[in-house]
């Protein structure tokens, strides 16, 4: 078939990033156009691969926001700060030539201005990509919302009404507004309400996760395709630096502590981590590009880093304390390591209560983080009968490059179809 030319958009944190580079570089392999429009700070990882970049504004006070990391309020925080860099994908589409085949591969906070470029782009295709099972409406289980598992009791119509009620009280407020001026701007008609809409935008739906780590659910958008976690290694021949190797030859393996790289508010984390660590007389490594967070003298049995490439650094891990996000996630699955999930907001819960349920760690709400909890949920999980078994199985089970080339194939066939006027508008 004819090159197509596919439009990538994603925003986030490296670990949002990473997947959709992934893809990206697979479709232009397979001999296809593909732009890539992402936060600019992400640019210095895009442009070494050689796409076209185009960077997106983002305002890194953001960060800053305790609210960020907030359960009910961090969508909020997110969706406010996504709108400037959202508003560049029309204008970028509209620009294309008339008439080129092109496929949006949009991150799920794309999906309303992904819809507005049917307008301006007739014929434009859209596959929305899910990074996280909880990016994905469900009234089945297991489910969660934050940190509170809905019990399996609860019959599914009340499950909906839940559902409605979320939307109409915490997403809604926030996003319809931005929504629907957008669209009757572009003289399209505006929506009742966003939950429900958005899910019905893409025509194609993918998700950059395995089934054997959230199976489908009867409610989640078709047509869908599943794929593996696509991970993506920047640098991916460069060694450990040789003060990090010193470190790892030093002694036993370490622990490693992380609470992602968009984390501006981890000091409390890190000194937790810190103390146990040395209640457990452990080795410990300390993830974070934010110097300032992680305690200033520590001892030669601890040691900072601002950034590893942790496909090069989980082998020699004894277990990763993370966050949840889920390419950190995805990472510790690949390597085989042990993890040990203490989530702030979003799709962390889920992804932690998925990382317990396979067997290979366990979670630890950072709401009710201290250095005791810490040390003896990491004292735990280690000594668990059979963890190295499920861990070096589950590690068997991610096959990323199957995953990409069948999301690939799903997009080709995409490609090839023209769609027959906006039904979406």
């Amino acid at each position: 078939m004819e090159p197509v030319h596919f439009v990538v958009v994603t925003i986030g944190s490296a670990g949002d990033l990473f997947p959709f580079l992934a893809l990206a570089l697979a479709l232009r392999a397979r001999g296809h156009r593909v732009s890539f429009l992402a936060p600019e700070q992400h640019g210095p990882w895009v442009r070494p691969t050689g796409l076209p970049f185009t960077g997106l504004p983002a305002d890194e006070a953001v960060l800053r926001d305790p609210d960020l990391w907030h359960p009910t309020r961090g969508f909020g925080v997110v969706w406010r700060a996504t709108r400037p860099a959202m508003a560049r994908i029309v204008p970028f589409v509209e620009a294309l030539p008339a008439g080129e085949r092109c496929v949006l591969l949009a991150h799920p906070l794309a999906l309303p201005e992904a819809d507005l470029c049917r307008a301006v782009h007739p014929g434009v295709r859209i596959a929305a990509t899910y990074l996280a099972p909880a990016n994905l409406v469900t009234v089945h289980d297991p489910l969660l919302v934050g940190p509170w598992r809905v019990p399996a009791w609860v019959p599914l119509a009340a499950r909906r009404r839940f559902w409605r009620w979320v939307g109409k009280r915490f997403v809604d407020p926030v996003a319809l507004v931005d929504v629907n001026a957008a669209r009757v701007a572009r003289g399209c008609a505006p929506v009742a309400t966003l939950v429900d809409w958005i899910a019905a935008v893409p025509d194609l739906s993918l998700t950059l996760f395995p089934d054997w780590f959230a199976p489908t659910q009867p409610d989640w958008p078709q047509p869908l395709v599943r794929g593996d976690f696509p991970l993506f290694d920047p640098n991916a021949d460069a060694p450990l630096a040789a003060g990090l190797q010193a470190f790892l030859q030093a002694g036993a393996a370490p622990l490693v502590f992380t609470h992602g790289t968009g984390n501006t508010q981890a000091a409390a984390y890190f000194r937790a981590a810190c103390a146990a660590a040395a209640r457990l007389a452990r080795r410990a490594i300390f993830l974070t590009p934010h110097r300032d967070q992680v305690p200033p003298d520590l001892p030669p049995t601890m040691l900072w880093q601002d950034y590893v490439p942790l496909r090069l650094l989980l082998p020699h891990a004894a277990a990763l304390v993370h966050h949840g996000g889920i390419g950190t996630t995805a990472e510790a699955l690949r390597a085989g390591t042990p993890q040990l999930v203490v989530p702030l907001a979003h799709d962390q819960f889920d992804n932690g209560a998925r990382v317990a349920a396979l067997g290979v760690g366990a979670s630890l709400p950072a709401g009710r983080l201290n250095d005791a909890r810490l040390a003896r949920r990491l004292d735990a999980l280690l000594a668990a009968p059979g963890l190295a078994e499920r861990t070096r199985a589950v590690a068997q089970r991610c096959q990323p490059r199957a995953g990409v080339d069948r999301m690939c194939a799903a997009l080709d066939d995409l490609a090839a179809t023209r769609q027959q006027g906006d039904v979406h508008s």
